[in-house]
């Protein structure tokens, strides 16, 4: 029996519930395979994978037949500078974006997070880019939200006799030492990582200086810290370069001192909206960095970077406790086969798209813009395909921060997500995320599916949402509807006026990393929940959306809230 039929069997039957053992029919019965066998999940992602592609490419393929090439091609953008994307926009502040001007020219091509990388820079650098950061976002009354990345654990070679870098020759042995205070050269270097000798085992892989130099590992002796290596590839070795162990479990902090005062003693005081945490192997890592936060846990979301091995495997329990996701495919590709990191991207990105938590797809996106004006068609696919995956955001790295052209690189990344984002099947994806949703729904995601199903079946422009926290309209943005959700932040009030003006930015920030959500700031009279006030809220913030060109009137807009304990969906025209 081929493999192939074996696996759409398989999954035809598991699909259907039926006898893991078969029904004995056409030669079913002939292979039965336990459970907690291995090649049991091996054969069921397969068969899966064959059954769901057949269903898929059917349907995908009398839709792209149906592409009128010619039509897109002649399309010209005119009002470019007025549409949005519903994919938010990373970007990474450096030498290259961190003055005022620039930040402005940022916010208005459509930079919505800006994320401090403190890899590099000291506290008082970082200050003053937040401080340029937030005159930008005053000047231009665009919001961004505040993203502290973390440096992370590590592992890095040691420093080298006279400072110079040393040639590593293909074939020859090398010993790596444990003792850092060894300055190295062509017979021996050193590396930071205290219990390597324990750790890894003989045959493993040792990548250095971002994979450029591969050490396979011929002997172990924990007793002299010390390893025995073979070189593969012949390549220059500099002084403190990273290292990456694939396939190692390594005991290092998911804080390092340096984090902790990055995040205490930086992030803290300036009120920042989210933290990524690089290297994040198990869920038990966020519990204990909220526990470091302490009472500021309320207000900063987690971001979990997952870049190695044991943190994809442990996925699902670092989902449960996380916040937000972050496919960060730099070290990734390091430490897991540089061909599985597609399947790695669109498993994380599914994943977190089911559970209604915000994932940013990351590195390289865009890498060629750090020099020239226009990526590579590979690039350009790359965003593309990130956003068909169903990804909330898409990030720039150097592009941005150290880039010629970051103002050009954000607006490229703009064009290429509303062009990907106009050829999903918006219908298809709101039936996918109904089968896939556990049932019973709680009454508050039950609500929110029933608001985009009506904005579908009404036709509607746009959703808007009025919430507190942001809880309600993150989980309409779960069902990716066609339209986009304003999300109005109506916090407890007392003064006795009505205005447009930002009063507690925190839901509203948070909410930037939500594919589709559009905060609005709102300040009123009395209780959100009361009828009265709540009507002319919604009546604001339609006039709103009809000058930021959302809607026009005579529209359909569906609007979503809650009047005393009631929640209240309703279709309404724009006037």
């Amino acid at each position: 029996m081929s493999g192939d039929y074996f696996a759409e069997k398989w999954a035809q039957h598991c699909y259907r519930g039926e006898s893991l053992v078969g029904d004995g029919k056409d030669g079913f019965q002939e292979i039965s395979i336990a459970k907690e066998s291995p090649a049991y999940r091996i054969w069921i992602r397969r068969g899966y994978a064959l059954l769901g592609y057949e269903i898929k490419l059917k349907k995908k393929s009398n839709r792209m037949a149906n592409i009128d090439i010619e039509g897109l091609l002649k399309e010209h953008q005119d009002d470019e500078e007025g549409r949005v994307p519903r994919t938010k926009i990373v970007c990474t502040l450096g030498p290259s974006s961190r003055s005022v001007p620039m930040l402005e020219k940022l916010l208005r091509a459509g930079m919505n997070v800006a994320r401090f990388n403190f890899s590099h820079g000291t506290h008082e650098y970082h200050q003053e880019t937040l401080n340029n950061l937030r005159i930008a976002m005053q000047n231009t009354n665009i919001l961004a939200a505040v993203m502290l990345d973390t440096k992370g654990p590590e592992i890095r070679t040691g420093f080298l006799k006279d400072g110079n870098p040393i040639q590593l020759k293909e074939g020859q042995e090398i010993t790596i030492t444990t003792d850092y205070s060894i300055k190295g050269d062509t017979d021996m270097i050193s590396m930071s990582y205290k219990k390597l000798p324990v750790d890894i085992k003989p045959r493993n892989t040792i990548l250095c200086a971002d994979g450029t130099i591969t050490l396979t590992v011929l002997s172990c002796d924990p007793q002299a810290g010390t390893v025995r290596c073979r070189c593969e590839n012949t390549a220059m070795l500099g002084e403190r370069k990273n290292v990456n162990l694939p396939g190692v479990v390594v005991d290092l902090p998911t804080l390092t001192d340096k984090d902790k005062e990055d995040i205490l003693g930086w992030g803290v005081p300036n009120n920042i909206d989210m933290i990524a945490l690089s290297f994040v192997r198990k869920g038990s890592d966020l519990v204990n960095v909220r526990k470091v936060l302490g009472p500021h846990a309320k207000h900063i979301q987690l971001m979990s970077k997952v870049e190695n091995q044991e943190g994809v495997i442990n996925f699902d329990e670092i989902l449960r406790e996380t916040d937000s996701f972050m496919v960060a495919r730099g070290d990734l590709g390091m430490e897991i086969p540089v061909e599985k990191i597609f399947l790695a991207q669109k498993m994380m990105i599914y994943k977190c798209n089911i559970v209604g938590k915000p994932v940013v797809t990351a590195t390289q996106m865009l890498e060629s813009m750090i020099k020239s004006p226009r990526p590579t068609r590979a690039e350009a696919t790359d965003v593309a395909n990130a956003v068909l995956d169903g990804t909330d955001c898409v990030m720039l790295s150097g592009e941005s921060a150290a880039g010629a052209y970051p103002e050009l690189a954000v607006k490229t990344m703009r064009r290429i997500c509303i062009e990907a984002e106009s050829s999903l099947d918006y219908a298809a994806i709101f039936k996918e995320m109904i089968r896939s949703t556990p049932l019973p729904m709680s009454p508050l995601e039950s609500l929110a599916s029933s608001a985009v199903r009506t904005a579908n079946k009404a036709r509607a422009k746009l959703i808007v949402v009025l919430t507190r926290g942001g809880t309600t309209a993150k989980l309409v943005a779960k069902y990716r509807p066609a339209v986009p959700i304003l999300s109005v932040v109506v916090p407890v009030l007392t003064t006795d006026s009505f205005d447009w003006t930002c009063s507690d930015e925190t839901p509203a920030r948070h909410s930037l990393i939500y594919r589709g959500l559009i905060p609005l700031l709102a300040e009123g009279s009395a209780k959100a929940t009361d009828a009265e006030s709540t009507e002319v809220i919604l009546e604001a913030a339609l006039k709103s959306a009809t000058k930021r060109g959302l809607c026009k009137p005579g529209d359909a807009v569906v609007a979503l809230h809650r009047i005393g304990a009631a929640s209240v969906i309703k279709i309404c025209l724009v006037k």
